[in-house]
This record gives structure tokens, sequence and C-alpha cells, in this order.
């Protein structure tokens, strides 16, 4: 009888973490998309009022090295570690160290856009997608 509690118990915890892995996903996609507005919203503006895009340079982890990128558009944080392209697609520009990449350069592949940057740093590191897109704008 106890090994049914147990079978039993154990399938209703994988249960409850599946149902709460789900809600969590649906919950991201949603604040994803909510930034993405946000993002187009700036994309419209910047492109009548500016200011120009620039090139996009990625940082090495440990922040000594800097990589040229082909990527144009708008750093969201003063570390320059998170940007936007002029196609409005999210990167968080750092990778690691390589010989190859100061020659060649990297290519950063793009990520879902987060409502904060930063969420789950350290104190004062977490920045509002909007307060960054404000920042860029001169606000």
């Amino acid at each position: 009888m106890t090994d049914e509690k147990a079978a039993r118990w154990r399938e209703e915890r994988r249960a409850a973490a599946e149902a709460h892995g789900e809600l969590l996903a649906n919950r991201q996609r949603a604040e994803s998309a909510q930034a993405q507005e946000q993002i187009d919203a700036f994309l419209r503006r910047v492109r009548t009022f500016g200011p120009n895009p620039g090139p996009l340079a990625a940082t090495s982890y440990d922040g000594r090295a800097r990589y040229r990128t082909p990527l144009v558009g708008w750093y969201l944080r003063r570390d320059e570690t998170v940007a936007i392209d002029t196609d409005g697609k999210f990167y968080v520009l750092t990778t690691p160290s390589s010989l190859a990449a100061r020659f060649r350069g990297v290519t950063p592949e793009p990520s879902a856009p987060p409502l904060v940057i930063g969420a789950g740093g350290k104190d004062g590191e977490s920045l509002d997608m909007s307060v960054a897109l404000a920042r860029v704008l001169g606000r």
C-alpha cells in the first residue's frame, strides 16, 4: 500500500511540476510579447526622430575583449551588453573569449526580449525595458 501511495504522490508532483512549467513558459511568452510591442513602438519613433543606430560589438564574459558583430542598432544598458538591432531583435552581447573572434568577429543569436532586463541579477542591475528604451531616446 505504501508503494502505491508513493507512486501516486510522485505522479502528482510530476504533474504539478509540469503545470508549473507550462504556466511559467506562458507568462514568459506574454512578457516577451509585451516587450516586443515596446521595441516596435521604439523603432517607429526612432526612425522618425533619431538617434541613428550604430555598430554593435560583443564583449567577452570576463569583460576584457570586444568583438565585431555584423549588427547595427542601439545599446540598452550602459555596459553595452544588451542591445536591439534595426529589425527589433533583442541581443545579449556577451560571448566567450576567443582568439578567432578577435579576427573574424562574432555573430550573436537573437533572444526573446524580457520586460525586465537583468531580472534576478544583483541589486541595481535590473532595468525595465521601457526605461532602457527611453534612455536611448534621451528622455
